[in-house]
């Protein structure tokens, strides 16, 4: 009988200390519930990149620099006159994207980079800009209403201007054979649906990509992707807040292939 009377006092122990065990990981569980907010939450989700498809190709679309011809400039203000063929500036693409992807309800347009900076969205052949001093690499490119840039061997100009008496900090030398990724999008701030599908485009100059050939490695919030199609894609998965897309173009060994743009780092927000 005291043998037995041992046993049940044994079982109630373990089953007492079991009890605590399970009650203490329950209050663990709540506490790291409670300091997690629901963006560092989000941001342990997976981010998604997909292939952007559907969109008009645009192949016969064309751009050219008409003014200033002169690489040297005298002056800060210089003011730039494209010419636009087979392409409507203005105009909304059609058909169009389904994705859910932010638009601009001015139409398409040009993208204007300077020195790889965020771009200066254009409706209009015509428009005047301010360079500092110095040396300036500019790239220009046909856009679709939704942002994405028209890639073919004439939707570009790309042209290096030298503004006033650059000392010598000033200057660059850049090979125009040469290789070049200039970053177009994301870019600024994204509310509502446009959150949803945010899209991914960059463009290139000089080469393409492939699987045994140049590829560009994109970082988003810290999480790899190798691209080696050129064509835009789509980000899926990101947390709202602050976050942040790095483009690397690599070679086929995956070394960072030399140039002064081919790898650039943007932030960009999502907002409800």
């Amino acid at each position: 009988m005291k043998k037995t009377s041992l046993i049940l006092s044994a079982i109630a122990l373990i089953f007492a200390t079991s009890c605590k065990n399970d009650t203490k990981k329950e209050e663990k569980k709540t506490e790291t519930e409670m300091t997690s907010t629901p963006e560092e939450a989000r941001k342990q989700q997976k981010i998604t990149l997909t292939k952007l498809e559907g969109s008009p190709e645009f192949a016969d679309a064309s751009l050219k620099l008409k003014s200033p011809t002169e690489t040297k400039q005298s002056k800060k203000d210089i003011e730039f006159n494209f010419e636009v063929e087979n392409y409507e500036l203005g105009a909304q693409t059609e058909p169009e994207q389904p994705n859910m992807l932010a638009s601009s309800a001015k139409g398409q347009h040009i993208h204007f980079i300077l020195d790889n900076e965020p771009y200066s969205a254009h409706y209009e052949s015509k428009f005047s800009k301010t360079l500092d001093q110095g040396d300036h690499v500019m790239i220009a490119f046909l856009s679709r209403s939704y942002h994405e840039a028209v890639k073919n061997e004439n939707s570009f100009v790309v042209k290096k201007f030298s503004v006033g008496e650059p000392s010598e900090d000033q200057m660059m030398e850049v090979d125009f054979e040469a290789p070049h990724m200039f970053y177009s999008r994301p870019k600024g701030t994204y509310k509502g649906e446009d959150t949803q599908k945010v899209m991914l485009d960059f463009f290139l100059v000089n080469t393409d990509l492939a699987t045994d050939a140049n590829q560009v490695r994109a970082t988003i919030n810290g999480q790899e992707f190798m691209l080696d199609d050129w064509v835009p894609y789509v980000m899926g998965g990101l947390p709202m807040g602050e976050n942040t897309v790095e483009l690397e173009l690599l070679d086929a060994d995956g070394n960072l292939i030399d140039g002064p743009y081919n790898k650039t780092t943007r932030t960009f927000m999502l907002e409800k």
